[in-house]
């Protein structure tokens, strides 16, 4: 009675035919414009009706209702959506994303995935290698930056609170003396540094954000200030948190200065690397994370400049040791017993129980892109940023306001009447780009400044299409102030 609705060696004529109609819809609906522009109010009113309805409609009209949600997104792969760290996926990731789900490995456990697990570790231990780390360290797949993020501060705080008080918070919760304990970094480093703090019972009033230098990027002699200071104060450095390339800018720490302040200070060394990490693997650009082998625990993302489908990250630990202040048992999933057998359970290592084979997305598309061409594109989308800010730069109605390092681009639209306010006008200028359907651009406020942003993450695009994108933006921004002297 119910075969049919699942994959096995039966029904794999059934799951070609739905697999082939889905793909056919997808191909057929996918929007040929950044995004339709439709606002909240009316995407909701497209999907009225029974989320669950007695009986099946069929799959031709639950086919059409799919197709909304499709003509309705945003075009990833579009030249002119270039706002956030959002990548276009590779074909063979999504075809790798389709046997994950087909399979549907659960990561906990051996016996619920035992290739998945092996081929992850495998995975983890490269990737480790690549970054220098050394022969103890080890990792773990995870949700994205937010949460590889999350792990390494909590670790931080678990090891700094065991060897400054000799007691374990996994156990005991935090002690009395936590509210003493600090995280450093660049006031542009990501707001999860904050949230995660809040969350592991610390507040966000533990985090010391640092002013960056003009490239926006921690300067060393001010986090030895800090350090100081906080000696003075009687407060203890948990981590340091270096960036290697920040949201806004693409900006990298000197990571490399400032892991020898982090030793000499007994703080954990914290390298969110979700963006940057890809860079290990250019050339070209590698020597900008010098000093990221001296991280305590990194943030890498595949989901952003590796061109992987939503989620796929990893976090990795200098000394695999520490994962012990996450490490639980439990009888029915990984009981001891099965660590003196030598069956590896990832869940010891993992916030998450039941977790996605998210290691096979990257792994096969290594092995089909190989690394020159990795690398190629890599480069590709960083000379991309720089054309565009050269194009900003010589624009006398457009205003860069970093030198890109990534593939990061922020700057402003100019208004030539003194009378429009610049911030007012920017901020209205993405939005209506948004609501038109011509472009999704970032938008980010830099020391009071509303501004504009391009993320260049889609290695296929041309720099005549940015420079085209570069002109509709002006083009848009003359239409409204022409739009603002009528009124």
């Amino acid at each position: 009675m119910f075969e049919s609705e699942f994959l096995t060696a039966a029904t794999s004529r059934t799951y070609r035919n739905v697999m082939s109609a889905a793909i056919e819809l997808l191909c057929r609906a996918l929007p040929a414009q950044p995004y339709r522009g439709e606002d909240p109010a009316r995407l909701a009113s497209l999907f009225d009706g029974e989320v669950l309805p007695e009986t099946s409609g069929g799959l031709d009209n639950l086919w059409g209702r799919v197709e909304k949600v499709i003509s309705n997104s945003v075009t990833v792969t579009h030249p002119n959506t270039i706002a956030h760290l959002h990548c276009p996926p590779l074909i063979v990731a999504q075809a790798a994303e389709l046997v994950i789900s087909a399979l549907n490995q659960s990561m906990d456990s051996f016996d619920q995935a035992p290739a998945a697990t092996v081929l992850e570790e495998k995975v983890v231990a490269w990737l480790c290698r690549q970054v220098g780390l050394g022969t103890q360290a080890d990792g773990v797949f995870t949700s994205g930056g937010t949460q590889s993020n999350h792990m390494g501060l909590l670790l931080a705080r678990d090891c700094c609170v065991q060897k400054n008080w000799n007691h374990s918070v996994q156990s005991q919760g935090l002690p009395a003396q936590a509210h003493r304990l600090r995280i450093l970094c660049s006031d542009v480093a990501h707001f999860t540094v904050e949230k995660s703090a809040a969350q592991l019972g610390l507040g966000t009033q533990a985090v010391v954000r640092i002013p960056t230098d003009e490239s926006f990027r921690l300067r060393p002699e001010m986090v030895s200030s800090a350090l100081k200071e906080l000696r003075r104060n009687n407060l203890i450095p948990m981590a340091i948190v270096g960036t290697a390339g920040t949201t806004d800018f693409g900006s990298i720490d000197p990571l490399s200065e400032i892991a020898p302040l982090a030793r000499d200070a007994a703080a954990w060394f914290h390298v969110d690397a979700a963006y940057g990490s890809a860079l290990l693997f250019s050339a070209r650009h590698r020597d900008l994370l010098k000093g990221i082998e001296s991280a305590d625990s990194i943030s890498v993302d595949f989901h952003k400049l590796f061109w992987q489908p939503i989620s796929c990250a990893a976090f990795l630990l200098r000394d695999r040791s520490q994962f012990q202040y996450v490490k639980m048992n439990a009888d029915y999933l990984n009981p001891e017993v099965h660590e003196e057998m030598g069956i590896p359970n990832l869940v010891t290592r993992s916030f998450a129980t039941t977790r996605r084979f998210d290691a096979l997305k990257p792994w096969v598309s290594f092995q089909a892109l190989g690394r020159k061409k990795l690398a190629q594109m890599i480069d590709a989308t960083i000379d991309l940023a720089s054309h565009a800010a050269i194009f900003i730069r010589n624009h006398e109605q457009l205003e860069l306001i970093n030198e890109p390092v990534l593939g990061c681009v922020v700057f402003r639209y100019r208004p030539a009447s003194t009378a429009i306010e610049p911030n007012a006008l920017n901020a209205q200028l993405r939005q209506r780009l948004f609501e038109e359907g011509l472009a999704v651009v970032g938008h980010t406020i830099v020391r009071g400044r509303q501004c504009l942003k391009l993320t260049c993450m889609n290695p296929t695009v041309s720099r005549a299409q940015t420079e085209d994108l570069l002109r509709l933006i002006v083009k848009q921004g003359k239409q409204m102030e022409q739009d603002y002297f009528r009124s």
